[in-house]
């Protein structure tokens, strides 16, 4: 293969689009290049000066549930529209600036970035353990969550990864999972409270074992009594944890079922908030579990349908290392269809947006822009529809009207640019061989800069990766 078609492969197809003039940059070799960037931490890294800590998110948090309680004491059933947005819908958008500030803070990053791997592992990973800010709740933890636990994991193993995210606030509030008591637990008992089985169902039909991975309503049933007591540091909890900060992971012996379970024919005796880690690592461990991450990876990275060749050689090699996550990251750059030179993956709107500002090198876009943009496209980051996270196929995303919104916001950033910019320049110099001759005489044929860029931007090429 040509060096400068694996140079656009990569910084294509595994990164986030090239920027410009980083083909002509790039002196490694294609692979080794995507290789550097899996073990270094900074690869994954994002400051979090000036975003939310899980402490000051939990505050917020706080504070906004105290803020609607004192206005809405008394009152239920009696507020007019008016006053309940003056008491609810107000002391929200504090919550919501948190959740604008982590959009803006990724945005920025995947715009800029020189190491576009490691940013869309972690995009990846991040909604393979979604985290929506489609509750009040959740909105100071998302993009907590996807720094703390999602960038700081790449370099470890899945387990790992699996057993972070599992006590992380914003997952536990996510999935409803600091509500849930044992029945028969100390304080289910006295609060007449019972079992919550969101967290339970999700990580094994989603996060782990995947949809037909044989699991059993019994195994979800007896998975969600391991995990009660598993919880966060709040006004109620701390009083059970003393010592602990505001938005910390408690284990909580009240809440907990006492006694012994049974998760996929394995029996894991009582022995507190251990339990539930037992089961999670062997979760993580499970043929099932393997066969459902190489099959969502090779999905993303090589085709919808991906050829099972490639699913098995990526399951096998999470089977040896133990599930460590660079070197099946590593087994992925090293498939020989991940390089097909056919682009087959159509870009998701998040994938388009991004790649689209890296390829005209803007150097900056305002913040009331970047959510406006993805609103109109459909993707707004932190706010997937289900704990599925969002679809990763073209059926989901080439439709008429969603390739319509591209056209609008691709017209409204080439009208922007006007004569800024060169097109069929700049689409060379990202694509390199991958731009077609038909595409480039068409740009080049446009009747001006505005609509050749439109052009470029809503090319065969620039919409797959």
């Amino acid at each position: 293969m040509p060096r400068t078609l694996s140079a656009s492969i990569a910084v294509n197809r595994f990164g986030l689009g090239a920027r410009p003039g980083e083909l002509e940059d790039e002196s490694a070799e294609a692979k080794d290049w995507l290789a550097q960037q899996l073990m270094r931490k900074s690869s994954f890294a994002l400051s979090s000066g000036g975003l939310a800590t899980t402490r000051s998110a939990a505050e917020a948090l706080a504070s906004y549930l105290e803020d609607v309680k004192k206005k809405t004491a008394g009152k239920a059933g009696k507020m007019s529209p008016e006053e309940q947005e003056e008491a609810v819908l107000k002391p929200l958008q504090q919550l919501r600036e948190l959740l604008f500030a982590e959009i803006e803070a990724r945005t920025l990053r995947g715009v800029t970035t020189e190491t576009g791997f490691a940013e869309r592992l972690v995009l990846f990973w991040s909604n393979h353990f979604t985290v929506s800010a489609n509750k009040a709740v959740t909105l100071p933890f998302a993009g907590v969550f996807e720094r703390e636990v999602i960038r700081v994991g790449m370099t470890g193993s899945f387990a790992d990864l699996l057993v972070a995210s599992t006590r992380h606030p914003g997952m536990l509030l996510y999935l409803d999972q600091a509500q849930s008591m044992g029945p028969n637990s100390v304080a289910g008992k006295r609060r007449d409270k019972g079992l919550n089985e969101n967290l339970a169902r999700e990580i094994l039909e989603l996060q782990t074992l995947g949809a037909q991975g044989g699991f059993t309503q019994a195994d979800v049933t007896a998975f969600a009594e391991a995990l009660t007591g598993w919880s966060l540091a709040g006004a109620r909890t701390r009083l059970l944890v003393p010592g602990a900060d505001p938005g910390d992971f408690v284990f909580v012996a009240r809440f907990h079922e006492p006694g012994a379970r049974t998760v996929m024919g394995k029996r894991y005796s009582e022995s507190g908030e251990g339990q539930g880690e037992a089961i999670l690592r062997d979760l993580a461990k499970h043929p099932s579990t393997v066969l459902h991450i190489a099959t969502k990876l090779a999905r993303h990275f090589i085709s919808d349908t991906p050829p099972p060749a490639a699913i098995e050689a990526l399951a096998r090699r999470f089977r040896t290392s133990g599930g460590n996550l660079p070197a099946l990251h590593k087994e992925l750059i090293s498939l020989k269809d991940a390089w097909a030179p056919e682009a087959q993956k159509f870009k998701s709107p998040n994938e388009f947006f991004l790649s689209a500002l890296r390829l005209t090198g803007l150097p900056k876009i305002e913040r009331k822009a970047i959510t406006a943009a993805y609103g109109l496209l459909g993707q707004v980051p932190y706010q997937a529809p289900s704990p599925e996270g969002w679809p990763d196929d073209a059926a989901s995303w080439a439709g008429p009207d969603a390739v319509i919104k591209r056209v609008e916001w691709a017209q409204a950033l080439s009208d922007r640019l006007g004569s800024k910019v060169r097109p069929e320049s700049l689409m060379r110099a990202a694509l390199g061989p991958a731009l077609s001759a038909a595409t480039a005489q068409s740009i080049a044929r446009a009747e001006s800069a505005s609509q050749g860029l439109t052009l470029a931007l809503m090319s065969p090429e620039f919409q797959r990766r």
